[in-house]
């Protein structure tokens, strides 16, 4: 159903894109720092940050705005809501008890992907991940497979919307060289990451499929580099992902 534009809030709207403005890399900001992230004029980006503040959603020094562990009541409201955390929960702990490797579901945002389950091992990364984590789509292995699903100009615009920064000296960056990448997750039916994301970390991920087909999210396997070989990844975990690939699909029925 279109949505009329008399309908919309403004002000919750430019509410919402203050705090999009808020990411790991910038935590802490400046109105002057909101007002340039979000496009919002500087008065427009200070009334949403003291009414944030106000209702406790940020904290202000007096000069720098952080966000609250208070919004993550939104997202942890909407997480709740999804069926897809509830099917895919249990058998995520199932397949990482077998495997004994950490196992993780993600949906595609734009241009990150968002952790909408995690079944934990060992700690193969750095940053703790959980749900509601983001990382960049373009070089991670859930990413890969979810850009690979969507239509070439489609999968283009989302790589072309930012700059893509390289994590590692293994990072790829080249538009071109992802969009060849592309092609063959699409055509294998899943993606292989080697330390692109975080030295010493390598993942394999497969697509997952609703009823009609269509990629609704992601499932991989992280694991660390000194554990597996790179051309062991595919040979040793792509069957069991696979299964449960099988199984979330019939479940999505």
């Amino acid at each position: 159903m279109a949505i009329l534009e008399r309908d919309i809030m403004g002000g919750l709207a430019k509410g919402l894109l203050a705090i999009e403005t808020f990411t790991a890399e910038r935590p802490r900001q400046s109105i002057a720092e909101v007002s340039a992230a979000s496009g919002l004029d500087r008065a427009t980006a200070r009334r949403c940050l003291l009414t944030l503040a106000h209702l406790g959603y940020a904290d202000y020094d007096g000069k720098y705005f952080t966000l609250t562990p208070r919004v993550l009541r939104l997202g942890t409201a909407c997480l709740a809501t999804m069926p897809l955390p509830q099917l895919v929960q249990p058998l995520l702990d199932e397949l990482s008890d077998r495997l004994g490797e950490s196992t993780s579901v993600s949906i595609l945002d734009g241009a990150d992907i968002v952790y909408v389950a995690r079944a934990a091992q060992r700690k193969v990364m750095s940053i703790a991940l959980m749900p509601g984590s983001r990382l960049p789509a373009f070089c991670t292995s859930m990413g890969r497979v979810m850009l690979a699903a969507l239509p070439a100009e489609a999968a283009r615009a989302v790589l072309q919307s930012g700059p893509l920064l390289a994590r590692t000296a293994h990072t790829k960056t080249d538009i071109a060289a992802l969009l060849a990448e592309l092609v063959r997750v699409r055509e294998n039916g899943f993606a292989l990451i080697d330390q692109e994301v975080e030295l010493g970390l390598r993942s394999i991920a497969v697509p997952l499929f609703n009823a009609r087909g269509s990629v609704v999210a992601a499932l991989n396997l992280g694991i660390a580099a000194g554990q597996v070989g790179f051309d062991e990844l595919a040979p040793k975990f792509l069957a069991p992902l696979r299964g449960v690939q099988a199984e979330i699909q019939a479940m999505l029925r």
